[in-house]
């Protein structure tokens, strides 16, 4: 993963992109980790599935930590890089970033590596075709 510089942009490829709505808040208002999760697992399966050429499962998530809060309203936008192809895997950094409600620059809120494996129609791991 990368490191946080002063000026950060958005690594990899847009994958997804999605408005933070009132209810996927918590009780302080802010949109819950999970629903943030959820989206970035969405954009790492369509990048996986296109690199895959077909369906793909999550096996792992690694290293969240979310850095700023997302507020309703927010444009929530996922970025996909590919750091590996393995023979049946798929090792992908999401990185989720937003506009800031106040001067409308944008922040990062937390980026996670997915691992994905291809699999066939019975749900059995299958080989990537390069």
């Amino acid at each position: 993963m990368s490191d946080i510089d002063s000026a950060p942009i958005p690594q990899g490829e847009l994958a997804l992109q999605t408005i933070a709505m009132p209810k996927d808040t918590n009780a302080n208002g802010d949109i819950f980790g999970g629903w943030l999760l959820s989206q970035m697992d969405i954009a790492g399966s369509i990048t996986a599935t296109e690199v895959a050429g077909g369906r793909v499962a999550t096996v792992a998530i690694d290293g969240m930590a979310f850095l700023t809060p997302v507020h309703v309203g927010a444009v929530v936008t996922c970025y996909c890089d590919v750091l590996e192809i393995g023979r049946s895997s798929i090792r992908i950094v999401v990185e989720v970033w937003i506009n800031s409600k106040h001067d409308g620059d944008p922040l990062k809120v937390t980026e996670g590596e997915f691992v994905f494996v291809a699999i066939d129609e019975k749900g059995r791991t299958r080989a990537i075709n390069p």
